[in-house]
């Protein structure tokens, strides 16, 4: 299809019939007298009393439980930079669509006009009771770390920043199962991150987590490798910020085993490939136009495992097998928030649901003869229907073992606070 053809089915697809991709629909009959009764005034009173006297009770008599808000200021929508919070407006209804398609998770979009940070949260918080999660969307860096560290603080209910944590989940996921194809380990591998805003971050952040050395990490900005003599970093960066004479991408990618783009077109070169170890993994995840382009790659290294962020090439790294799966666990679990180990059980169910063998419905969607997990099917297909059950079974696992260890150590502190009394 012609960028033209694409471009005017794109921009029919949103206007027609009606324009938007999002609507509201009424869950409750209301075609009798009765039901009008019921759904507003006198009978709509009895809830509100409930609620009044238990807020938790929000959760038996509204949609606050399977409702989320995908917000954003508009400061990074996509690869397209700081178009304005209006200009988000499709993109948000867009994840709209996939939450309920994929989930069966209600949004609202809300497109923020704020000035500053701190003008954001404190219309998310004010806001925060209509809903059961806040998913933040295209907030640019690094002010994407300041508003949702200060809301997680502030709010009773999950905030999870899809382009940090969505990403870094499916990075991870796919990233473990590319080593192991290739025979290598997380904890021994030499990795690089080209791109050190919200993704980048994040995503070495998860990996760390879940075994990668921080020394066998170079990360490496618009202005080269981070490291320990630069003066411009902030605190996010400094936290990788490693002592080396290496200074550009090119030094970099010599002898990595792991590349990971989150970044621009074309900045990477068949030579930089070409000098990476033995059996090499490239994560080319720049939209629409990655890093290298697979056959560039390919063609300079015939050992590598390549993913990128599009579709129309093996290995996709997709959000969308991660955000809606995430939020339904943690609504089903009522979590308070979204930590760190239910994102590391989000990954591993991931990982090994790739290691299965692949269903017949996955094969007609994709209209494919066969997949196998391998050097060209290291991730689970989005229309995989057991990515529904598996990914927030394991997510709402984590989240109740980590509420029963928030109370343990409640109660070890209440103990440690309170000694015997002196006869």
């Amino acid at each position: 299809m012609s960028q033209a053809a694409l471009k005017k089915k794109a921009l029919d697809y949103h206007r027609l019939p009606k324009p938007g991709k999002l609507s509201v629909e009424s869950s409750k009959p209301c075609s009798t007298q009765e039901d009008l009764s019921l759904a507003y005034t006198p009978g709509v009173a009895q809830p509100v009393l409930e609620i009044a006297k238990n807020p938790q009770k929000a959760y038996d008599y509204t949609n606050k439980g399977n409702l989320i808000a995908v917000i954003t200021d508009g400061t990074a929508i996509l690869g397209l930079g700081d178009l304005g919070p209006l200009a988000a407006k499709p993109v948000m209804e867009g994840k709209g669509v996939l939450f309920k398609q994929f989930a069966g998770i209600d949004v609202y979009d809300i497109e923020v006009n704020a000035k500053t940070p701190q003008d954001f949260i404190k219309v998310v918080e004010a806001i925060a009771p209509t809903f059961g999660g806040i998913n933040l969307e295209d907030i640019a860096a690094p002010h994407c770390f300041e508003i949702e560290a200060a809301l997680k603080k502030k709010l009773d209910i999950p905030v999870f920043h899809d382009d940090q944590h969505g990403t870094a989940t499916i990075i991870c996921a796919g990233l473990i199962n590319a080593l192991h194809v290739q025979g290598k380990t997380l904890e021994t591998a030499k990795i690089v991150c080209l791109g050190a805003g919200a993704a980048g971050i994040a995503s070495m952040n998860l990996l760390v987590a879940m075994g990668a050395k921080k020394a066998n990490i170079l990360l490496v900005d618009s202005k080269g490798v981070v490291h320990k003599e630069r003066t411009d970093l902030n605190s996010f960066k400094r936290a990788y910020a490693r002592k080396t004479r290496l200074r550009t991408l090119d030094d970099a990618m010599n002898g990595a085993d792991v590349f990971v783009g989150v970044s621009g077109a074309n900045l990477v070169s068949p030579a930089m490939v070409k000098s990476m170890a033995d059996k090499p993994v490239v994560f080319a995840l720049a939209n629409p136009n990655p890093e290298i382009l697979p056959e560039k790659a390919r063609a300079a290294r015939s050992d590598l495992i390549m993913a990128t962020g599009r579709s129309d090439y093996p290995n996709q790294v997709n959000n969308v097998l991660g955000f809606p799966f995430i939020f339904r666990g943690a609504l089903d679990a009522r979590a308070k928030q979204i930590t760190e180990a239910m994102l590391i059980a989000a990954v591993h169910a991931l990982a090994e649901l790739a290691r299965e063998p692949v269903p017949a419905s996955v094969l007609k969607a994709y209209k494919l003869k066969k997949l196998k997990f391998g050097p060209d099917y290291i991730l689970p297909k989005p229309f995989d229907p057991r990515l529904a059950q598996r990914v927030p079974q394991a997510v709402a696992k984590a989240a109740k073992v980590t509420v029963k260890k928030a109370s343990r150590t409640t109660l070890t502190k209440a103990k440690v606070k309170a000694p015997a009394k002196r006869r």
